[in-house]
């Protein structure tokens, strides 16, 4: 007797067959954030306020680096899982492509800027 949980059945089902995938990458990333946006906001609540010469040196730390560089990434990723399921839901065409393509093109550029000014203020 072969012992299939539901996790196992449903991977793969669905009309584009990435339902399931989709619906775990959510998941983890929104766990990832639900952790790293808290300490995130904890450190630049800390830098606010304070000069230039304090603010690069606390995201001189690796840490913070760390942390700021993955909430952008993670950040950014997670959003744009989210908004392209939401214009595949009500957009429909050309609409539809050329929503996606800015969104998924937003994202890109938004956590690209985000890096170039991390590397720029901790180096």
């Amino acid at each position: 007797m072969r012992y299939i949980t539901a996790r196992k059945r449903a991977v793969g089902k669905g009309s584009a067959h990435s339902g399931t995938e989709h619906h775990w990458s959510m998941t983890m990333s929104s766990v990832a954030l639900a952790f790293l946006v808290p300490t995130w906001v904890y450190i630049v609540g800390h830098a606010l306020g304070q000069d230039y010469a304090t603010v690069r040196a606390t995201f001189a730390h690796p840490f913070t680096a760390i942390v700021t560089a993955l909430v952008l990434v993670i950040g950014m990723r997670h959003f744009a899982m989210g908004a392209t399921m939401a214009i595949e839901d009500y957009a429909r065409g050309t609409v539809r492509k050329m929503l996606v393509i800015f969104v998924t093109s937003l994202s890109t550029v938004i956590a690209a800027t985000g890096l170039y000014a991390l590397v720029r203020i901790a180096l």
